[in-house]
């Protein structure tokens, strides 16, 4: 046997190269090891039909909230990771540079799946977003402290890809388009990506 896994019968679909096609895929020592039309099964110690489903990549979620635990709409990355195929999550501003810390420490290292993670604006990141409880985090400017967020981007650069920022009526209340200024100075400053949620 040459192969420790051999997936077989599968419609492979890989962006990268192009393929959308059936194929079998043979993996050996945890890594892909042949793509083909066919594979036979004796060349794998372990063999999975995969007829009917769709085999790719790991997929990345772009906008995801990982903060289990931390922010009332956080889910548990590793369970849904195991459902979806997922293998990162972009997390998108669950976590403030006054909480980052926790959320990096409790969350993202200890999670299996990839975690990176955009820096809220808002000092105490999205803390108020539930059925019951609607508090904007950005609804008070005092939150919303550009230094605080560079500092936590620079501290955390290894997981960060950016600074988030959700502003209007309900994540805002009556600040306007401030919220989204000084995201916008704060991603400058660190020279990264500003993601923003606007709402009404």
């Amino acid at each position: 046997m040459q192969f420790d896994l051999l997936i077989k019968g599968g419609r492979v679909i890989d962006p990268a190269s192009g393929l959308d096609a059936p194929r079998d895929i043979a993996v050996a020592d945890g890594r892909i090891a042949a793509i083909e039309a066919a594979i036979d099964s004796e060349t794998a110690g372990d063999v999975v039909d995969a007829s009917g489903c769709i085999v790719t990549p790991g997929l990345v979620d772009l906008h995801s909230h990982v903060y289990w635990g931390g922010t009332s709409l956080g889910v548990d990355a590793d369970r849904l990771a195991a459902k979806s195929g997922t293998t990162t999550f972009i997390d998108a501003g669950s976590a403030g540079a006054g909480n980052f810390l926790g959320f990096r420490r409790h969350v993202i290292e200890r999670s299996k799946v990839r975690i990176l993670a955009y820096v809220n604006i808002s000092f105490a990141g999205i803390f108020g977003f539930a059925e019951t409880v609607s508090v904007g985090e950005c609804s008070d400017l005092r939150l919303c402290e550009p230094r605080e967020t560079v500092a936590a981007v620079r501290e955390h650069a290894a997981v960060v890809v950016g600074v988030k920022v959700r502003s209007g009526k309900h994540a805002g209340g009556t600040s306007g388009i401030a919220p989204v200024d000084l995201a916008l100075e704060a991603a400058d400053r660190a020279g990264l990506p500003l993601m923003a949620h606007i709402d009404e």
